[in-house]
């Protein structure tokens, strides 16, 4: 949804790009957020693994990989109370930066009560230093408490969005059922060329219900690079402005219908550049990704 809109409609807390700074010199390819209608740059990060000591300066691949992500456009940054101390890392980092304040940051409570689900979402505002977009239950755990915490924090202005996470295709069947029954925003699933089970139901009832889809392991947990290894890129891949294979597989996660933001986890600066390419320039439309698949799907029959 609103794919190629442009950094014009970024709005005040997104600096926009010069021409220079875009690898094709051309807008970015956004994500339209259905409940809001507000349009983000349609690649994430994520940040499982930022982890460090914060009051020493042996961080700077982690910074540089923030640095080079900012600048190329990126905005979404998805992390955890429960990846090690990546909060606080964040938190040091981007203010080091400068911009933390142009950041959508997302972040999660893993807490089966209440009081500890509000603990655990106080301590996320202190470690990250700054305001919280979406607010996240982890992995279903104590979902249906969470929640109803959550709806009442949106309602006070804690955050804009609340959303619910999983990466097992084992919990869709549930995530599908919380998608029905509460008034989310987002919901993060698993989906990748070579992971294609959340398109059967869960991004068909996204779309029909207005909720924006973070996409976590768009790589397959690395499969896809193993599947393609040596493997030259097709001519296809040209069509799409695709320079590389890591593009593609993104290109092909944002190309759905569905308001779906791949956020693949990345903690080198080279990584970052790379998957920033495929927020700008052309993407595949439904007759491409269908053969797409077909050659994935021919690789492993191969």
């Amino acid at each position: 949804m609103g794919l190629g809109a442009g950094a014009a409609v970024f709005g005040s807390r997104w600096s926009r790009l010069s021409a220079a700074e875009a690898p094709s010199g051309g807008p970015l390819n956004m994500a339209v957020i259905p409940s809001s209608g507000k349009a983000v740059p349609a690649v994430g990060l994520g940040t499982v693994n930022y982890q460090g000591n914060p009051d020493t300066d042996d961080l700077s691949q982690l910074s540089n990989t923030l640095e080079a992500f900012h600048r190329l456009g990126g905005r979404i940054l998805d992390t955890s109370p429960n990846y090690g101390n990546s909060e606080t890392v964040l938190g040091r980092l981007l203010a080091d930066l400068g911009i933390r304040d142009d950041m959508f940051m997302a972040t999660k409570v893993d807490r089966e009560d209440r009081v500890g689900g509000e603990r655990r979402m106080d301590g996320s505002f202190g470690r990250l230093g700054g305001r919280i977009d979406l607010m996240q239950v982890h992995n279903l755990r104590g979902v249906d408490v969470q929640l109803e915490v959550l709806q009442d924090w949106k309602a006070e202005g804690r955050f804009k969005y609340i959303g619910i996470t999983t990466h097992r295709v084992s919990q869709h069947a549930d995530i599908e059922h919380y998608m029905r029954r509460y008034p989310l925003d987002f919901v993060q699933v698993n989906y990748s060329l070579a992971d294609r089970a959340a398109a059967d139901r869960l991004l068909p009832l996204a779309q029909d219900r207005g909720v924006a889809v973070l996409v976590n392991r768009p790589f397959g947990k690395g499969s896809l690079f193993r599947a393609v290894r040596d493997r030259a890129l097709p001519d296809w891949a040209a069509d799409i402005d695709a320079a590389s294979w890591g593009q593609v597989f993104l290109k092909y996660v944002i190309a759905h219908p569905a308001a779906t933001i791949p956020i693949p986890g990345t903690s080198k600066p080279h990584h970052a550049e790379d998957n920033a390419g495929a927020l700008y320039g052309r993407l595949p439309d439904a007759a491409l990704r269908a053969e797409m698949e077909r050659y994935l799907d021919g690789l492993s029959q191969a």
